[in-house]
């Protein structure tokens, strides 16, 4: 749906802005620039707090619906499906917005300022974090956050629902013991190839309402008073009217982790001047001497405080009550029957079959008498979740989802297997304390479904509680502590066995690929997640998830992790083969395609059309992740690129043709001076189920269709 906002009532609520600033003392000015904005009751001001969270649900703030984390989310290749989730994220924040303004509750998490989608580029599956992005591909990431805003923000002409930001700008991806200090240097071509799309692609086309710098510095310049980020990129090429917002306690790492200002005064003259608006933090209590010996022009905090205030009125936070049509939305809206079912749904959607040998998945309830649940994540709440989490009202884990699936039908044993990272599960232990259990599981077991991976305490920010190694980052790609032994042991049982993998982030699982005869990826799948992964298992729901990260075989064939330039990072840029392509994921049908063509073999400035007919040859229903990929064919470019995304939901022996749209800038390349250009010469378009490349064309066993056009001459885009 196209966003169109009212410009004659943005333009009102921008004056109304500037006049109740123009009232303000300088005092006043300072202490509404930071994230705990105190009210001014002689303007009729409420005290505001602007932190509030929401990656993958209203977070922070009590009991809320528990959406599969982002990275999961990402793996739906589903745009469309992502603003329906946002626009259910807004639609809980509001129902609980009503409800603590009614009861004057002003406190941190409980505003309409939601600090959400993390756009970053996950371009090292060692960074902690990176389980908040939608993953390692620039055009995949600005498909998914532009939508993830729109449904944030709404579409009412004159208020926004919320009011969504993204972040952290710009070049931010670990290591995260180092972002207060760190310098991450980036060429313009990887600027603007890689880091920066998504959030140009949130500014320009969603409207994005603010944006958050991130810790480190980049090339030089902090990027929370980077005058080339703020300045010239953000504001004067892209256009963007809204506020920008530090990361939290950022302000203060110019002076004590960056080294390039002296003290607090100065960091916050540099972020001011330089185009921070809000302080998530304290630092910019500073404002009003900074201005009194200046160091900073009045002016340009007034315009800080005309961006924030309009912000708010943006929101209706102005206006009585009633005026929005978000206003009457009860609490009641929470945790809903309808969110239950519509977080089900997200959980179904996100699981990606990676292997599956001889069909043994669906399992068949009919020929299964007893199953086996072994592994530290069978029943691990924490992997459910990720980080930057809601309460929810009710939790179902993968033993818990498998138990209520099967009910009386099934015998399910539970074994922990072990420790998710320790070397054993009872302090006062010789060790291998659960093996005699896994062993008497599987002997007594017709399948065994073996639940490992990660949960956010190994893989999350820095300062997290419970992280447990190398500040939230990752230091290999392995299964942690003992579960690579316990998933030996399962598999000399004999037994068939599933490997369900929970994590936010790709695995080093080369042993499971040779040796396990199925592997599911449920990354951290949400509250409802146990149940989704049951449904998936027994065949109630075919998985159609794509792989929106590469998993690597080695972390041996990864450049430095504090290595910025993306030569032999991520699938546009690796030499090697991938373990799991990005945008790989196997169903429980099989989809063939035909007739591809493309509108025309020369590429003209309106782009070409690129169509294909997909038909659904197995037994069940499906949804196809219809991907079409461009690759330049001459030396020094990129592997084939993701430009489009179409899923087509067919029944068996249905098929369907469809067609995408590639538009010229689908072709260009960014060259080192940044100046983007489609070169003169041939390139190739494929459309298929997956990339066209080997390893996907081994896995799948299908070969991807690959179309050539032609360039006659070279187009310079603005």
């Amino acid at each position: 749906m196209e966003l169109v906002r009212n410009e004659v009532k943005n333009a009102e609520f921008e004056k109304r802005a500037r006049g109740l600033v123009a009232q303000m003392t300088l005092e006043e000015k300072a202490f509404q620039m930071v994230h705990g904005a105190p009210a001014i009751e002689r303007l009729g001001i409420k005290a505001y707090n602007w932190w509030n969270e929401a990656l993958h649900g209203v977070a922070r703030a009590g009991t809320a619906t528990v959406f599969p984390q982002a990275v999961s989310l990402a793996a739906t290749f589903d745009e469309d499906f992502l603003e329906e989730v946002a626009d259910a994220i807004s639609t809980e924040g509001r129902a609980k917005f009503n409800a603590q303004q009614k009861y004057e509750d002003f406190d941190i998490y409980k505003g309409l300022t939601f600090w959400s989608p993390n756009v970053n580029i996950f371009r090292d599956p060692r960074w902690g974090r990176g389980h908040e992005t939608f993953g390692e591909d620039p055009y995949l990431t600005s498909r998914l956050g532009v939508r993830f805003v729109e449904g944030i923000q709404g579409h009412d002409e004159n208020y926004m629902k919320a009011a969504a930001c993204a972040k952290h700008f710009a070049v931010h991806s670990g290591p995260e013991d180092l972002r207060h200090e760190f310098n991450a240097e980036a060429g313009k071509q990887d600027m603007y190839e890689t880091y920066l799309p998504a959030f140009k692609a949130c500014v320009q086309e969603a409207k994005v309402e603010a944006v958050m710098g991130a810790y480190n510095r980049t090339n030089g310049e902090p990027c929370c008073g980077s005058k080339t980020l703020l300045q010239d990129v953000l504001r004067k090429e892209w256009g963007f009217k809204g506020h920008v917002v530090s990361d939290c306690w950022a302000i203060r790492d110019f002076h004590e982790g960056h080294g390039v200002t002296a003290g607090a005064e100065e960091s916050v003259a540099l972020a001011v001047r330089n185009g921070c608006d809000l302080n998530c933090g304290n630092l910019f209590v500073y404002v009003k001497d900074a201005v009194e010996k200046g160091m900073i022009p009045e002016e340009r905090v007034d315009e800080a405080l005309v961006h924030l205030f309009t912000t708010r009125m943006k929101l209706g936070l102005f206006d009585e009550k009633a005026k929005t049509p978000y206003d009457e939305i009860p609490y009641t809206a929470v945790d809903s029957k309808e969110m239950r079912e519509l977080n089900l749904k997200a959980a179904e959607k996100c699981v990606v079959l990676l292997k599956n040998d001889n069909h043994l998945l669906p399992l068949d309830k009919t020929k299964i008498n007893t199953i086996g649940v072994i592994g530290p994540n069978a029943n691990n709440r924490k992997a459910l979740i990720g980080n930057y989490e809601g309460t929810a009202s009710r939790y179902y884990t993968i033993s818990e989802g498998i138990q209520e699936y099967v009910g009386d039908d099934i015998r399910v044993l539970v074994s922990e297997g072990c420790h998710l990272y320790q070397e054993q599960i009872s302090n006062l232990s010789q060790g291998k304390d659960r093996d005699s259990e896994v062993k008497a599981v599987c002997d007594a077991s017709d399948v065994i479904v073996m639940c490992l991976g990660l949960d956010s305490g190994l893989e999350g920010e820095e300062g997290d509680q419970g992280n447990q190694y190398a500040s939230g980052d990752k230091q290999n790609l392995n299964l942690p502590g003992r579960q690579q032994e316990i998933l030996e042991i399962a598999h000399a049982s004999g037994k068939p066995v599933v490997l369900v993998l929970l994590s936010g982030s790709a695995l080093a699982v080369g042993w499971a690929d040779e040796h396990i005869p199925a592997i599911v990826q449920g990354w951290y799948p949400g509250a409802q997640g146990g149940r989704a992964i049951a449904r998936v298992l027994f065949g109630e729901k075919n998985p159609e998830g794509r792989l929106p990260v590469t998993f690597y075989r080695t972390l041996e064939e990864l450049p430095a992790f504090t290595d910025y330039s993306m030569k032999g990072r991520t699938y546009r840029y690796m030499k090697q083969e991938a373990l799991y392509p990005f945008g790989y994921g196997l169903s429980y049908t099989d989809f063939v395609y035909s007739d591809a063509a493309v509108s025309s073999d020369t590429l003209g400035a309106d782009g070409i059309e690129v169509k294909a007919v997909v038909a659904n040859t197995g037994g069940r229903e499906g949804t196809e992740t219809v991907q079409v990929y461009v690759k330049a064919d001459r030396e020094g470019t990129p592997n084939a690129q993701l430009k489009g995304i179409q899923k087509v939901t067919l029944q068996p022996g249905e098929s369907r043709e469809v067609v995408i749209k590639l538009p010229v800038n689908a072709f260009a390349l960014y060259d080192e001076q940044a100046v983007n250009r489609v070169g003169a010469g041939k390139y190739l378009v494929s459309i298929g189920g997956t990339q066209p490349e080997s390893r996907s064309e081994k896995l799948t066993g299908k070969k991807v269709d690959v179309l050539s056009v032609t360039a006659a001459e070279e187009m310079v885009l603005a």
